[in-house]
């Protein structure tokens, strides 16, 4: 791999691949839980930033359709994995943490600093104002079909966990009405897939000019970079995982705020920058549809599977409940995308505004 690739803006997570032999000694030597916990989330970054890239370039020689099917499959991959894991060792509020920090981060984080970046180099950028708002119309509908399990709860249930809380045992009723919300949720993502990948494909992936990033991979190099992303990414995620609860302990952080803001960045970190790179070069179009389109899936596929994969790992099924922050984040979020995307254009001042929000969302789960 050439020096210049790896200290250009898509070439940087490369850099932290050393991290990840480290991590695996650290592991195995029985070294302290906080060093083992942020040597293998830094190692997640490398692996994260290879499987994207060779779903990219997979996709680049699949055609639009089975191109943006394996994007959407495997865009969220790193999250998925670390999640699995985490719903394995039956740390459920850990899970849905990190999944609605994923959401947060996309909506705020990277959506904010997208605009900021871009918005400092061009006064004024637009975007498809239809493209957004179906995605973030998704989102919306994701967002209130997550809360009635919490609703549920409050009404006629123990009420809602406490951010501080590990795993809580709900009752069968809410357990149930989160694997039928989820059945719901994943029938929309599939409606959501032939609506942007067959009968509206042009709105979703209108032309443009492709940059000249060096030669492209072939179908087997990249299905093997992708296996090695994969297993990678499984090895850090379990590491990361088993480490989780004595690093918050002796960091002083609790599980929630590391689930909702560390776990959540670190599964998204290449995708991030991308995201922020193509804001820089006028491609808001691109920005907006990582940023949404991201979370979007999240909503409506990845916690939707590990609601029904709870049925088959862990201690027992996950219902997922969400906390009061969580509750709160994730509408306050939501709604925001909403009216950032109606306006099909945006301006560094937005973006100051949206990261704004995540840092102040950020000192609440801090305290919470």
């Amino acid at each position: 791999m050439r020096l210049g690739f790896l200290v250009s803006g898509q070439g940087w997570p490369y850099l932290l691949v050393p991290f990840i032999p480290i991590a695996v000694v650290l592991e195995v030597a029985g070294a302290s839980p906080t060093l083992v916990f942020f040597t293998s989330a830094l190692g997640v970054i490398p692996t994260a930033a290879l499987m994207g890239k060779a779903t990219e370039e997979l996709a680049a020689r699949s055609g639009p359709g089975i191109g943006g099917l394996l994007n959407v499959t495997f865009g969220n991959a790193p999250e998925l994995i670390i999640a699995l894991f985490a719903l394995g060792a039956g740390l459920h509020e850990v899970v849905k943490a990190s999944l609605i920090g994923s959401i947060l981060g996309n909506i705020l984080l990277v959506l904010g600093a997208a605009m900021f970046v871009g918005g400092l180099r061009h006064e004024r950028q637009h975007f498809d104002r239809t493209a957004a708002t179906v995605q973030s119309g998704m989102l919306l509908l994701a967002a209130a079909a997550l809360a009635m399990p919490a609703i549920f709860e409050l009404v006629d249930g123990r009420g809602l966990p406490k951010p501080g809380a590990e795993i809580v045992n709900y009752e069968a009723k809410a357990e149930t009405l989160s694997l039928l919300v989820a059945l719901v949720l994943i029938g929309t993502y599939v409606a959501g897939l032939i609506f942007s990948l067959k009968t509206h494909r042009d709105l979703f992936n209108p032309p443009h000019d492709e940059e000249d990033e060096g030669e492209p991979w072939s179908v087997r190099k990249s299905v093997i970079a992708l296996a090695i992303a994969g297993a990678f990414v499984g090895l850090m995620s379990e590491i990361l995982v088993g480490s989780i609860s004595e690093a918050a302990k002796n960091v002083g952080l609790s599980e929630f705020f590391i689930g909702v803001i560390v776990v959540a960045i670190v599964g998204n970190a290449a995708e991030h920058w991308v995201a922020v790179l193509v804001a820089a070069k006028d491609k808001m179009d691109l920005a907006v549809n990582i940023a949404i389109g991201s979370s979007a899936q999240i909503a409506l596929f990845v916690a939707p599977v590990l609601v029904v994969a709870s049925y088959l790992l862990g201690p027992h099924p996950m219902a997922f409940v969400l906390n009061g922050f969580e509750l709160g984040g994730v509408f306050l979020a939501v709604l925001i995308a909403n009216h950032v995307t109606n306006e099909g254009q945006s301006t560094w001042f937005e973006g100051v505004q949206l990261l704004a929000v995540y840092l102040v969302l950020g000192i609440a789960f801090y305290f919470a």
